[in-house]
């Protein structure tokens, strides 16, 4: 089984050529980003040749405002138009932020059908992501899914769920071990009790999070294990201000958000090892 460290694109500023060369030098063999604007494709795609990188491309399904289809139907239409070009990318996998967290029930069951039939269409491995906002955005409304739809898969940031349930998490077992079994990609932010992303993953304080945190991407790594696959891939997706805290009145970040990303991903590739043989 392999391992497959990506990093994300967001927060990073200059040049895109710049971009992806140091993203290949620290050693990252991906990047995740939404789809370039059309006049930037060509040349986003001869980067990532340039630097044997694999590409996750992300989506974000809508709704239109106004009269129209139900809203839970406009998503899944979002979904198939974004899918269907990101598929063009030959993708690693696509990762989805789908659906609203204020669709009624029944409306998401709805989507998720539509959805799941989309994907079977074309063909492409699709991670939802447990993000606040979104339908999946508590450890028990995506185990009712997960439970009702088998061939749903996920993009596990579990920082949401520590933010949206104010706590570690510790009264979630049986959700949290369905999210492992399904999830077929990791967002490896740290989340807390009071935020979805600790300032420094690195700062002794927040020790009790991070040790949680990799726990469950522990179980990922040992589910991959079980069932066979051929991958564990891994972003660590620390983001920037304001997600990245800051000093109050001069928006000073208060850590340097390359250095955390790359910290967290060298030590995502201890902990896989560290899994796989204990």
């Amino acid at each position: 089984m392999e391992l497959t460290l990506l990093k994300s694109l967001w927060g990073m500023e200059g040049p895109l050529e710049e971009n992806l060369r140091r993203i290949a030098e620290a050693g990252y063999q991906g990047v995740e980003a939404p789809v370039p604007a059309p006049e930037e494709r060509r040349r986003f795609r001869e980067l990532l040749q340039e630097h044997g990188l694999a590409f996750v491309p992300q989506i974000f399904t809508a709704a239109a405002d106004g009269p129209g289809d139900s809203p839970g139907a406009e998503h899944a239409a979002s979904f198939a138009r974004q899918l269907e070009q990101a598929a063009q990318w030959d993708p690693l996998l696509v990762v989805s932020h789908t659906g609203r967290d204020s669709l009624p029930q029944e409306e998401r069951r709805r989507l998720f059908e539509r959805v799941l039939d989309t994907e079977r269409r074309v063909g492409v491995a699709v991670g939802h992501e447990t993000h606040r906002g979104r339908v999946l955005f508590t450890p028990w409304d995506a185990a009712s899914l997960l439970r009702e739809f088998p061939e749903l898969r996920l993009t596990a940031d579990f920082s949401h769920w520590a933010c949206v349930c104010e706590s570690l998490l510790d009264d979630q077992g049986e959700a949290l071990l369905l999210a492992c079994q399904r999830a077929i990609h990791t967002h490896g932010r740290v989340g807390y009790p009071e935020g979805p992303q600790v300032p420094d993953p690195r700062a002794p304080e927040f020790a009790p999070a991070v040790e949680a945190h990799e726990r469950w991407w522990k179980n990922i790594v040992r589910e991959h294990a079980r069932e066979g696959r051929p991958r564990v891939s891994f972003t660590p997706e620390f983001g920037p201000p304001d997600y990245l805290h800051t000093l109050p009145f001069t928006r000073q970040p208060v850590a340097d958000l390359w250095d955390v990303c790359l910290w967290s991903a060298r030590r995502f590739r201890d902990l896989y090892r560290h899994a796989l043989t204990n």
